[in-house]
């Protein structure tokens, strides 16, 4: 069914308040990565053990993946205008009380709210691209927001070490106060997309949405804390699998058969959203474990610091910009269906050739593959986005794109945990099998030791010999893990080049004339 966004001249207050709700999914999406580069300090300026400081990351990740879809509802029930602002004012809230956070226990409680809000903003800036604009600027507004999606969690690394290093690790919360008022603000008085079903909150479905929560959250536990408790070892981890196990159960049965569920599974009846939703579900998969896979190396294998990570990634960020412009204006000629399978070799490619990095790679040989995948992101995110959400009448929209977004954010993280689970195993596998070739019969190796060796007794080392060991060793764990990486790299690569055996299931979709399906 094609979509019937009103084709009319919007005011300035319309585009104020798109603006306002632009730059809100910015701080919301940014401050799901803005600590991770900064964990050990949070971690000593909260007294937490390595293994609890990840909850700070973890218990956000939890608290929106559980609230993207239960947003549709939401927003029919409060409004898009009253939702956002609420969201809004309780992200910027909760990032105050994250700076002042005087244990872990507090921060995990005030990143779960910071989460629930930040999540609830997403979906709704989606649906408003198919229900505020006329067919003639969806495209631009989707390349707008395809932007926020795709930079937002590469900026955040770099922008979270910056202001560590010249404040403190409370900035990465304070940095939102500003922009957080301001946007709460725009959107209470500018954001006029629908009004309000207040009659929805006499008939909620308490149920599904515990269903969901429990689901969900389970589900996201397992995922982040998998490879941590090494999966199904721990007890714990079984009883969360199981948990997420009956919840997702429950949550079929109970919201295939009410009447009015809190979240409308049957929108995956419309071909052309299950589709996209399975080619969102894969774009999570690139953009997540990349996101996590590169700096990881370049920290741990070339020994960058944070700023140095930045300049190397940003080539992503430059030409995710540059591609912004090209799908643009090639989506007013080009068939998407191939417009797609471009995005999806181009993706491929380039984490084909980040699959054959050694240590002596610089900037040079890092910026090629980043290139190719940077300016692949809008050929895919255009046609997707037009064919999950485009053709879907607008009353449809709100709950859509909740479980369009929650695909994504799947994506994401069953892509990271397989990836962290591969990354052990191999890692692992490959140490062995090269230290098996570390013996005294190997010339080069006992040639490599005696150079070691040396080079620790020049810098007086006590017992030189045990030092050239040492380093040996470490030798062989760096190789290790670029091995193990490019394998990853592989493996991603070979992810996206399989999806496209998905496109006989795409159907044409005009996404210039944004929901014109053919």
């Amino acid at each position: 069914m094609p979509s019937t966004a009103p084709d009319h001249e919007l005011t300035f207050t319309d585009w104020v308040g798109f603006i306002a709700m632009v730059v809100g999914i910015f701080m919301a999406i940014l401050d799901i990565q803005i600590v991770s580069s900064s964990l050990q300090q949070i971690q000593a300026g909260l007294s937490a053990t390595r293994d609890e400081i990840t909850w700070v990351q973890t218990s956000y990740l939890i608290a929106e993946v559980v609230v993207i879809p239960l947003s549709g509802w939401l927003t029919r029930a409060f409004s898009t205008r009253y939702l956002f602002t609420l969201a809004a004012a309780g992200f910027t809230l909760t990032s105050v009380l994250c700076a002042a956070a005087w244990s872990l226990p507090s921060m995990v409680v005030f990143r779960t709210l910071q989460g629930l809000s930040g999540g609830v903003m997403i979906p709704m800036v989606f649906s408003v691209i198919f229900t505020l604009f006329p067919a003639r600027l969806q495209t631009p507004m989707t390349v707008v927001v395809g932007l926020v999606v795709t930079i937002a969690p590469t900026a955040g690394p770099v922008l979270g070490g910056y202001l560590t290093q010249a404040f403190s690790w409370h900035a990465l919360f304070l940095i939102n106060l500003a922009p957080g008022f301001l946007v709460g603000l725009c959107a209470l008085l500018f954001v006029r997309v629908d009004k309000p079903e207040w009659g929805l909150l006499r008939r909620v479905d308490f149920l599904g949405a515990l269903y969901i929560m429990v689901f969900l959250g389970s589900l996201q536990y397992v995922l982040e804390e998998g490879v941590r408790k090494e999966w199904f070892d721990s007890r714990e981890i079984i009883f969360f699998a199981m948990l997420a196990a009956l919840g997702g159960v429950a949550m079929l049965v109970r919201e295939l058969r009410i009447a009015e569920p809190i979240v409308d599974l049957r929108a995956f009846r419309d071909a052309n959203f299950a589709v996209g939703c399975l080619f969102c579900f894969v774009l999570g998969i690139g953009l997540y474990t990349v996101l996590y896979l590169l700096p990881v190396y370049l920290a741990n294998v070339k020994g960058l610091n944070s700023l140095q990570i930045g300049q190397y990634v940003m080539v992503t960020g430059i030409f995710q910009f540059a591609s912004a412009f090209c799908a643009g204006i090639v989506s007013k000629w080009m068939d998407s269906r191939v417009m797609l399978a471009m995005g999806l070799a181009l993706y491929g490619c380039g984490a084909w050739l980040n699959g054959e990095m050694n240590y002596d790679w610089g900037f040079w040989e890092f910026f090629w593959p980043q290139a190719l995948r940077g300016f692949s992101m809008m050929f895919m995110f255009l046609p997707v986005n037009a064919l999950a959400l485009g053709t879907l009448p607008p009353e449809e929209v709100n709950n859509a794109s909740g479980l369009y977004n929650l695909m994504r954010n799947l994506g994401g993280a069953i892509g990271l945990a397989v990836a962290n689970t591969l990354i052990v195993r191999w890692q692992k596998q490959h140490y062995a099998t090269l230290r098996e070739h570390i013996t005294g019969s190997d010339l080069g190796v006992m040639h490599m030791w005696q150079t070691l060796s040396a080079n620790a007794a020049h810098r007086l080392s006590p017992d030189a010999h045990v030092a050239g060991l040492t380093q040996l060793s470490q030798l062989a764990w760096r190789e290790a893990d670029i091995i193990t990486t490019n394998q990853v790299f592989q493996l991603l690569a070979l992810i996206f080049f399989g999806s496209l055996l998905l496109m006989p299931l795409v159907k044409k979709v005009g996404i210039s004339g944004a929901g014109a399906g053919h």
